[in-house]
């Protein structure tokens, strides 16, 4: 019996399956890092648009340092990824690190993009205090402190930096996940 055709709006008929559900690939100790802005003077996109700007070339030279390492071309700072959300009050960005070593050191090379932003952004916000916030969180989590679900395919956060893997391989539940490398 023919199928008819499925309709522009709705997949093929290959994509019927459900996807399946993941959990981040094993993975060892790491570290969370929370940064972000808050605008407070939305009119003074010469204040807050530097510090937006500055952001995306560091992520941009840590995807790029991320893939040079792996090919064996330099030397691996530590980043393994990051997701940028936008929030009421500003954008931040989710990295995830494999020490907090790894981090601080990037955090002080002179070399790289982020001493000179952050520089720069002391030397605006001493000129114009309180027209953009800066902030930053640093969680260092133990391997057997991580639990991920990743429903229906989804990759994103842990799972997009570091692969993902089964959910059954960690367990079926959140809380047998929880407590596994």
């Amino acid at each position: 019996m023919d199928h008819p055709a499925a309709p522009a709006d709705r997949p093929a008929a290959s994509t019927d399956r459900r996807p399946p559900n993941l959990t981040h690939a094993e993975v060892d100790d790491l570290v969370v890092f929370h940064i972000g802005m808050t605008i407070r003077a939305p009119w003074r996109p010469d204040l807050w648009g530097p510090v937006a700007a500055a952001m995306p070339r560091m992520l941009a030279e840590l995807h790029r340092n991320r893939a040079a390492a792996a090919r064996g071309e330099a030397e691996d700072l530590g980043f393994l990824g990051a997701d940028t959300l936008i929030g009421a009050k500003g954008p931040w960005v989710v990295q995830y690190w494999r020490s907090t070593e790894h981090l601080y050191a990037y955090a002080r090379m002179s070399s790289a993009e982020h001493l000179p932003a952050w520089k720069a952004f002391n030397k605006a916000a001493r000129r114009h205090p309180g027209a953009v916030g800066i902030w930053h969180e640093t969680y260092a989590v133990p391997a057997d402190g991580i639990e991920t679900f990743y429903g229906n395919g989804a990759t994103v956060g842990l799972a997009k930096a570091v692969g993902s893997a089964p959910l059954a391989s960690r367990g079926r539940t959140a809380a047998q996940r929880l407590g596994t490398r």
